[in-house]
Order: structure tokens, then sequence, then C-alpha cells
């Protein structure tokens, strides 16, 4: 069997994706602005009650100072106004800026917007306002969701903001520099529980260590990574480019898993255990698989990471 990046995708089918996550965030999406900035408002508090949001690394921050010392500058209506226009995927010059952000930097941008709400140097949310019924039912069911959901859904919901980038035509993405990878003395090994493949055990340490080119050493050049929820991600420059612009600071806790022999002398590993992000620290570990494709010469043609649907899902190693 020749395998193509489609057929790939279907290694351990039964893994159970958290589906709750893509749908929330299709609801959060149907809402009116106001309801939107609303809702970010409210789970920021909401969230904060539960899990400690950590501040933003200071490359993020200054590299969002312009837009926002410009909105801090602004009344409170024009305030408002920019980020309904964020909400609202408006053709602005604010919204074309956002959008060629990286993650990281979108998330900066809010965290300084939700400090200074507080502070009343932003257009707080008018006294008195009321969620719509759609707006606190997206909220309850967020409530009901273990804290790496909670997350990846805040993420999203400010993530997919701002005007469409597709519509730009050539631009160059904003994001932070790369951090020099952690020093060969200072590094921890990983252990998994049933695997000792080399290429695994090797992805999980340098992404740890933060080396993404020893990370692409392990790629054939037309492999491919499917982050939670998305299309996959083909050839080696596109995948060093979102592991630069999205992986930072992440700590993989891989735990146990499954190696089983695929068609053409193929390997496909199954992998379950946490990823720790510097936005929340140690407290909250999502629940994550990595489902691998190796190919004879025991390079990564396909690596898929799942976000789980229950903490049960760690367990679960069924084909």
């Amino acid at each position: 069997m020749t395998y193509t990046i489609n057929s790939a995708r279907s290694i351990f089918p039964t893994t159970l994706a958290a589906d709750v996550v893509p749908a929330t965030t299709a609801r959060f999406n149907q809402l009116s602005p106001e309801d939107q900035l609303a809702w970010i408002w409210f789970t920021y508090l909401e969230m904060g009650k539960t899990v400690t949001i950590a501040a933003p690394g200071a490359a993020s921050m200054q590299l969002a100072e312009l837009t926002l010392n410009e909105m801090k500058k602004m009344n409170f209506k024009q305030q408002t106004q920019v980020m309904c226009d964020l909400a609202n995927r408006a053709d602005t010059s604010i919204c074309r800026t956002y959008a060629i952000w990286s993650q990281n930097i979108k998330l900066g941008f809010w965290y300084q917007l939700g400090e200074w709400m507080e502070k009343g140097l932003v257009a707080p949310i008018p006294e008195g306002y009321r969620l719509s019924a759609n707006a606190s039912a997206v909220l309850e069911t967020l409530k009901g969701l273990e804290a790496g959901q909670q997350i990846t859904i805040l993420r999203n919901s400010v993530v997919d903001m701002g005007y469409d980038a597709n519509k730009l035509g050539e631009y160059t993405r904003v994001s932070e520099p790369v951090s020099p990878p952690q020093e060969m003395s200072k590094r921890t090994q990983v252990t998994i529980e049933g695997i000792d493949n080399a290429t695994v055990l090797s992805y999980m340490n340098n992404v740890n260590a933060n080396d993404f080119e020893a990370v692409m050493a392990l790629f054939l050049s037309d492999g491919a990574l499917q982050p939670p929820f998305q299309r996959p991600v083909v050839g080696k420059d596109a995948v060093l480019r979102f592991f630069e612009e999205e992986c930072q600071g992440l700590i993989l806790v891989p735990e146990r898993g499954v190696s089983e022999a695929a068609d053409g002398g193929y390997t496909q590993i199954k992998i379950t255990g946490k990823v720790q992000t510097p936005w929340f620290g140690s407290a909250v570990g999502m629940n994550i698989s990595w489902r691998f494709l190796i190919d004879p010469d025991n390079k990564i043609f396909f690596v898929a990471i799942d976000l789980l649907a229950s903490p049960k899902e760690l367990l679960n190693f069924a084909r």
C-alpha cells in the first residue's frame, strides 16, 4: 500500500477527539459581535476563578504594543468599535494588522485588553449587560468542560478574529523571535510506557527542548503534521513554521503508547499524555494523543495531534 496524507489521517480511527471544541467554537462564531465581546470578557472572569492565565511573553507584547497604545488613546466608543470590527472581521487597518499576527501575539493582545478593562482604561462591558440566551448557553457549555478544552475554545474565539488573511495576498506573518534550543546539559528525556521507538522519543524530547530544527530532521521532506481540528500542514518548511509560531514553550508529557506494524513496512504508533502551555503552566494539562505513521527508514511521514474527548481516552488504544 502507498500511503497518502489522507489515508494516513485514518490510522487509529477510534480515537475520540473532543468534538465539543469545534462545535462550541462554531456556536460562538454565530453570536453577534457584541455578544462575542461580552462572552470573551465573562469567560475571562469565569476562568480566572479556577485557572490562572499567565502573563504573555515580552516579545508578544512588544509586537502588539503599537496597536495597543493606539487603542489606549481612543475613547470608549472608539475602542468598542475596534473590538466589534475585529469580531466582524472588517477591512480596517487594525484588523489587517491583527490578521498577520501569530496566535501568541493575538492572545497577548486580548490579555492586555482584559487587564486594561479591569483598570478602567479600555471600554468595559456596559453595566447591567446581559448575554443573549445563545451566548449564555455557550458560556454554560464552556463551564462544564475540562480546563484543556476551555482554553482551546478561548484561544479559538480570539485567534479567528480580524480580517481574513487569505484576502491579503502576499504578506509576512508577524511572530515572536524563535528562542534558542535548550542547552544539552539541561534537557530531560521522556519515557513512554510501551514505546521505545527512537524517532518518536526524539520528537518529544526535541519539542520540549525547543529544538525545532532537530525535530524537522525526523520528518520526510513531504511529511505532514495535523494540529487539533485543523487540516494537515504539509512539507518541512510549513511544518517548521508551525512549530516556530505555535509550539514554543510547550511541555509534552507523553505517558503510554502502542506500536503496530502497518502496510509497506510502515509502523503506526499512538501515544497519549498531556501538553502544558506557557499560557497556563503546569496547572493545566491538555489531554492529547499523538498518532504517528513512521516509514521503513524510521522517518515521520505523518503525525496527528488530537485533543481528547475525556481523560478516559488516555487509556484507549483500541483500533
